[in-house]
């Protein structure tokens, strides 16, 4: 069973509190996918009067790591995950509810459990692409993580 969206939340305030602070909110996790959310405001603007792109990155990231947090309990084995790459591309102004939504359930699914059977470090590139109330792209994340059964 996935982490329900209220645990992320709980987790958000109390280790990523910046992402917290300036709204950062897990809407909805399934085996497959995780939609984040954030709504532009005051405390996560740019001059330019959209959303700050570091503010956007923390969502995007948790539309990731939160799928990966979620296999990594479901599997019931302790692995270590780590952040190493990431790319993104900005095509419009982020203003109102942006929503970030990553689909690759199944593509971290399948790293985690070859971690496992090897014992070796894997790596997975995820994607999240976050649009606004219209359906219109607004920008697109993607986030290498990496992998590794802990020793014991």
């Amino acid at each position: 069973m996935p982490l329900k969206p209220r645990a992320i939340n709980t987790f958000i305030m109390y280790k990523l509190p910046a992402a917290y602070f300036t709204g950062v909110r897990a809407k909805a996790i399934s085996d497959t996918s995780c939609t984040t959310s954030v709504r532009y405001r005051w405390i996560n603007q740019n001059p330019f009067k959209s959303m700050f792109w570091a503010v956007q990155a923390m969502a995007a990231e948790l539309s990731t790591g939160a799928l990966v947090m979620s296999v990594i309990r479901e599997s019931g084995q302790p692995i270590s995950m780590l952040l190493v790459n990431n790319k993104a591309t900005f095509t419009k102004k982020a203003v109102g509810r942006i929503n970030f939504v990553c689909e690759d359930g199944e593509k971290i699914k399948e790293a985690i459990e070859k971690a496992i059977e090897s014992g070796e470090g894997q790596t997975c590139w995820m994607h999240s692409t976050a649009t606004n109330k219209e359906g219109e792209i607004v920008s697109q994340f993607d986030f290498e993580w990496t992998l590794k059964l802990k020793n014991k």
